[in-house]
């Protein structure tokens, strides 16, 4: 292995564990909980859009003062914090279970809080990690996190379909519980010295997140990335609140069948952190935003073919297809995103990012909801996943076409003091 890898730096291997604990819990959580609802708790297609919207309402709710709050403060504490709530409220959720009291309202409830917990352990965590292994290798970093994601969306859901299929879905939740917990352990043994942000000129909330919003929406290569992203997320998200129920109701598959399908698309996502350096310096940054998912991104149009026999691994390649893409767009477009940005205004540009890509899915849950209701299951997929291709024509038409690479150097000087 090469010496100068990340992986010889003694406290990103430490955030590389955590983050793989956490990933893991997260994806297993994240087939659990649908299943949940949809077999256990017979949640309907307007309540699973409910649950899809309570996982990501925390963005749209407190996103924007949470980026302000986080650039003045140390981030390790804030992503410890967040980590130990988390674990605390999903592991409510099978004591419950076996009390014998869960309900959807309590399992919405968490939910909603949970992810509260994610939007400031998430806008912290990319501010942090230019501080943890500086901004030149910032494509590296992101590269070996976005495959931790991918090998835990792997493992997860596959994990999940299997354990709940014999344990239940409830009891399933508990990995998710105890993979925060590690993720807090191993964030506890980061020895690096974090300073304290210095104040800025002045402590006001709203003037302060109008500079990190400003930031963002005036750099117009990062405009087109923010629309793009908020867009595939907004039919991500209603994709996300009828595909469960599709695949056990309109396709027939079994939980661990669900599980696997939906691991699928981890495969696709490793071949890409694996390649995404090499892939992203031989095709450019600017292109691999926006060519790359013009011609993996159509994979996600199989998923609505799923069904018995022969139709389920043509799902599947295109769940691997289209997580590919994901991966090579996300690991550019976020280093980029770091790479310009100064430290003082980090924690707000990324509150700033996530407050607009991750506020739209929200209202995709709900959308995702009344078209599964309004156009039944299979209608309402087939919709979400055109919308997901539409997205990437915000940055096909915007100025990332006519470049190869991004001005990260010129923009890094040129921002804002």
């Amino acid at each position: 292995m090469n010496r100068d890898s990340l992986l010889f730096h003694a406290d990103f291997r430490r955030l590389f564990a955590g983050d793989t604990a956490s990933q893991l819990g997260t994806f297993v959580g994240v087939t659990a909980i649908p299943l949940l609802a949809a077999v256990t708790l017979a949640a309907t297609p307007f309540e699973m859009g409910l649950l899809t919207t309570a996982e990501t309402l925390g963005f749209l709710l407190i996103g924007l003062p949470a980026g302000v709050w986080v650039d003045r403060l140390r981030k390790r504490p804030v992503m410890l914090a967040a980590d130990l709530a988390r674990a605390a409220l999903i592991l409510s959720i099978p004591l419950t279970w076996w009390a014998g009291g869960l309900t959807m309202v309590q399992l919405i409830v968490v939910v909603l809080f949970v992810g509260i917990g994610t939007v400031f352990f998430d806008v912290s965590y990319q501010a942090y990690l230019p501080a943890l292994v500086g901004r030149d290798r910032l494509l590296e970093g992101n590269a070996k996190l976005q495959g931790v994601q991918s090998s835990a969306q792997i493992a997860g859901p596959s994990a999940a379909g299997v354990l709940v299929q014999f344990v239940g879905a409830a009891s399933t939740v508990l990995v998710t519980g105890l993979g925060y917990l590690a993720s807090a352990l191993c964030l506890w043994r980061i020895r690096t010295v974090e300073q304290l942000p210095e104040k800025t000129g002045h402590e006001r909330l709203v003037p302060q997140m109008l500079e990190g919003l400003k930031f963002v929406f005036t750099d117009k290569p990062l405009r087109a990335i923010v629309a793009c992203t908020a867009t595939a997320n907004l039919f991500g998200a209603a994709a996300q609140a009828v595909q469960v129920l599709f695949l056990t109701r309109t396709a027939g598959l079994p939980p661990a069948a669900v599980g696997g399908l939906l691991a699928v698309g981890g495969i696709g996502g490793i071949l890409g952190a694996l390649f995404a350096g090499a892939i992203i310096r031989r095709v450019g940054q600017a292109r691999s935003i926006w060519l790359l998912p013009m011609l993996v991104w159509p994979g996600n149009l199989l998923v609505p073919l799923a069904g018995p026999g022969w139709r389920v691994p043509l799902a599947g390649f295109g769940l691997a297809l289209a997580g590919f893409g994901v991966i090579l767009y996300n690991v550019a477009q976020v280093s980029y995103r770091q790479a310009i940005t100064p430290d003082r205004l980090l924690g707000r540009m990324n509150a700033s990012v996530r407050f607009v890509v991750w506020g739209t899915m929200p209202l995709g849950g709900l959308v995702g909801g009344a078209l599964g209701e309004g156009l039944g299951l299979t209608g309402a997929l087939w919709t979400a996943v055109i919308g997901q291709l539409a997205a990437a024509l915000w940055v096909v038409c915007s100025p990332l076409r006519h470049m190869r690479d991004l001005p990260v150097g010129e923009k890094a000087v040129a921002a804002p003091a």
